[in-house]
């Protein structure tokens, strides 16, 4: 029996990384993470820290059904640019709190700042949004973590497996 290959989008929120100042690494490694979990990836991009572009690419991903999962990489800490978890919950249509606060759990086994994390986690349409830290150390910790259970979540979301219970 072969499970479905769902379509994964990648989005990384970075300045610098938008106008070739850093390499994105964390995006790279969301990239082979998710390919290695047998995930296809069908778009892959470097955003500014913009709220109203990162808004505008999150709802045509999902509004057009272009992909089933969008993990957004950066973002999601104290700085006065990191709008990622704003732009996620303007264009969500429901919460999944779960997600982040398992990350969160997670990574506090790893080091106490993790609770400064913003990130959240949103379905829109049949699209799940989940927002992951910007260093590759903290990405690879929190996607090996959640990956599996996403994999559950998306097939519910997406008609593909039944309903728990």
């Amino acid at each position: 029996m072969s499970i479905k290959q769902y379509r994964a989008s990648i989005i990384t929120a970075s300045d610098k990384g938008y106008i070739g100042e850093r390499e994105n690494r964390s995006g790279k490694l969301v990239k082979e993470i998710l390919e290695a979990t047998g995930y296809k990836v069908v778009n892959y991009m470097i955003l500014p820290d913009e709220q109203p572009m990162l808004e505008k690419e999150l709802a045509k991903l999902c509004d057009e059904g272009i992909t089933d999962l969008i993990l957004t990489t950066g973002g999601t800490g104290f700085s006065l640019r990191d709008r990622t978890p704003e732009a996620t919950i303007a264009v969500a249509e429901r919460i999944v709190p779960g997600i982040p606060e398992a990350m969160r759990m997670n990574s506090m086994s790893v080091t106490k700042r993790a609770m400064l994390s913003r990130a959240t986690a949103a379905i829109r349409a049949k699209t799940l949004i989940v927002n992951l830290p910007g260093s590759p150390k903290a990405v690879k910790e929190n996607l090996e973590f959640i990956i599996p259970e996403l994999t559950h979540g998306l097939g519910i979301l997406t008609g593909n497996d039944g309903e728990c219970g």
